[in-house]
């Protein structure tokens, strides 16, 4: 059994094909690719955390989960604007907006989280911004992998990270996270020892 990630797949919605330049010449086409791509590496045991954005609008949520591989978790996006109980019952799980998976040191999300918001020793895995680079302030690039299928060659990808490469982000939160905090704390320590 294998775990899986992607967001923002917009089944049914036409408009996003031009929004983001996708490489479909209608909505049918998109649909059929996308469930093509994710059932090339997603196998029947598989999980699949879907990062919102699962399908647009009047979609039939139940026949598009039906032809898709893998027991999906679903983290609502900005798009799916259904009630909790009406994806349970077609055929998804949806869990809460911010979902820690311990042992892979990742917490799920839709939008991205800021820096500071992410635990120690966490990457934020995400979509929304689909192909758009994460510029804003306060959300660094070591911090965040954005599944978005326009980034993933529109096919969930397994995330994982060795120990290595979580020291390294464990060091890199230290230094934009905790440090700057550190440093006040010393200041504000040094005005106290100062007065006395």
């Amino acid at each position: 059994m294998k775990t899986y990630f992607i967001a923002d797949t917009h089944f049914g919605h036409t408009n996003i094909i031009k929004y983001c330049n996708r490489p479909f010449s209608n909505v049918e086409e998109m649909n059929e690719e996308l469930i093509k791509y994710w059932n090339s590496v997603v196998n029947e045991n598989d999980i699949v955390y879907h990062l919102g954005d699962f399908a647009f609008k009047n979609s039939d949520i139940t026949n598009l989960v039906s032809k898709l591989n893998g027991k999906i978790y679903l983290i609502r996006g900005n798009h799916d604007g259904k009630s909790i109980n009406y994806y349970n019952t077609h055929g998804l799980e949806v869990i809460p907006t911010r979902t820690l998976i311990e042992d892979k040191k990742i917490i799920l999300s839709h939008r991205p989280i800021p820096d500071r918001d992410i635990p120690v020793g966490f990457i934020n895995v995400h979509g929304h911004i689909h192909n758009k680079p994460l510029e804003d302030e306060g959300f660094s690039k070591e911090l965040h992998k954005c599944v978005s299928v326009e980034v993933i060659d529109y096919k969930p990808i397994e995330v994982w990270f060795s120990k290595t490469f979580l020291l390294m982000i464990i060091v890199r939160c230290f230094w934009i996270v905790i440090k700057p905090r550190y440093n006040q704390y010393l200041k504000y320590s040094y005005n106290i020892l100062g007065d006395i």
